[in-house]
């Protein structure tokens, strides 16, 4: 599994979706399938049980992906195990999750910059909700930061994005240490 942490609103979906594309298809969890309104950051043991444990055993997940409009659950949805699962969402990186991740990238755009990009998607119709999950991120972020222990760092540009070696990346060999 590889996670897509960062700031609602910077780029995560967009930028999973093309990654997920470059990778053959790689399939896509977003994490806004798992959290609802009750517990926007209070979601880890349901991920746990409808997507990481059966895909630990090779076994197809179904999840149960939640209808923020509605405020109710849908039907399962399958998500078959394969050699690359994206893991896309604010939280992707969080202490429970990195023992699962092989790779955690975090979105690099500053959270006021990503909460106003937010705002503009989702409308006025969303502001109430805006109001309230900044500081709920906010809270989230301070007691269990991802950046930290992100391996790469994605910055989005005019054409395409690039990509920088993060906070948590294994430094680079030495090879003046060949078997020294």
């Amino acid at each position: 599994m590889i996670g897509v942490d960062g700031h609602a609103g910077s780029g995560k979906s967009t930028f999973t979706a093309r990654l997920a594309r470059a990778l053959g298809g790689a399939p896509v969890l977003h994490l806004d399938d798992i959290a609802s309104h009750e517990r926007l950051f209070a979601w880890t043991d349901r991920l746990t049980d409808q997507v990481i444990e059966p895909l630990g055993r090779g076994e197809s997940a179904y999840y149960t992906p939640y209808d923020w409009r509605a405020r109710g659950f849908g039907a399962p949805c399958p998500l078959p195990p394969a050699p690359v699962v994206l893991v896309e969402g604010v939280g992707a990186g969080r202490r429970a999750l990195r023992p699962h991740l092989a790779r955690l990238l975090w979105m690099e755009l500053p959270p006021t910059e990503a909460w106003r990009l937010g705002r503009l998607r989702d409308g006025p119709e969303q502001r109430e909700f805006w109001d309230g999950w900044v500081a709920a991120e906010r809270a989230h972020f301070a007691a269990d930061p991802s950046r930290p222990h992100a391996d790469l760092l994605v910055l989005r540009r005019q054409e395409g994005y690039e990509v920088l070696p993060g906070p948590g990346a294994a430094p680079p060999a030495d090879p003046s240490r060949d078997g020294a």
